[in-house]
């Protein structure tokens, strides 16, 4: 896979080596709106993540959030956008309707995103400025483990983390209960991890923080990542 040189659009306005590497399928969608195939086999993420936890967490979970989308926006303005947009027009309505629409549209959209960043045949480290950035931001990788591992305490129940940038506009890492995602209130998303039970539970039971830290110490495929900052 042949290299190029892209500028990275984070808001630390630093650039990065990135492959040429497809750019998450998350905005491709119209209704009827499908489920896109795993872009991995269902045992390729093993033993970090179980063929177990996927085919359940892929075949029922997501595969639910698709179908009860599909069902909720026919006849309404939502089925002529993509999945992207009826996350960012939904969030903006108070209406139980909308809420519904949003709760699996964006559960549709952070699964899609979730697991194409776990595509295998990139590093498993940020290289170059990038890795500088999380270094000055988080101290090192282990500290931006640590921290990701911080940020699902403070969240209560279900719901995801999300490497995004904050109000100042600088890379962090920010929790989101439910199915609430950095899209959603005009943020990027560069890296989620789903702290979902039905994520986890198979494998870790109740270790939250072991599936956490597996998953990033050993799963992501960082030029997804730069890839979604440079998009």
């Amino acid at each position: 896979m042949e290299l190029n040189r892209r500028t990275v659009l984070t808001a630390t306005a630093f650039t990065a080596a990135a492959a040429v590497f497809p750019i998450p399928n998350i905005a491709r969608a119209a209704a009827p709106f499908a489920q896109p195939k795993l872009p991995f086999g269902e045992g390729d993420l093993a033993p970090v993540i179980s063929a177990k936890t996927v085919g359940l967490h892929y075949g029922k979970h997501h595969k639910a959030y698709f179908d009860k989308l599909n069902t909720l926006s026919t006849g309404t303005k939502y089925a002529d956008m993509d999945l992207e947009a009826i996350v960012v027009e939904s969030a903006k309505s108070d209406a139980d309707a909308d809420k519904k629409i949003f709760n699996n549209a964006a559960q549709a959209w952070n699964h899609v995103a979730y697991w194409d960043q776990f595509v295998p045949g990139g590093p498993n480290r940020p290289q170059g400025e990038l890795a500088t950035t999380i270094n000055e931001t988080f101290g090192d990788y282990d500290g931006f483990i640590k921290r990701a591992v911080d940020i699902s305490d403070t969240v209560f129940g279900t719901g995801w983390v999300w490497l995004t940038s904050d109000d100042a506009g600088k890379l962090a890492l920010i929790g989101y209960e439910d199915g609430k995602n950095p899209i959603a209130v005009g943020r990027p998303a560069y890296l989620g991890i789903d702290i979902w039970e039905h994520a986890y539970y198979v494998d870790y039971e109740n270790r939250k923080p072991e599936h956490i830290r597996a998953v990033l110490d050993k799963l992501v495929n960082w030029r997804s990542v730069e890839e979604r900052m440079a998009a």
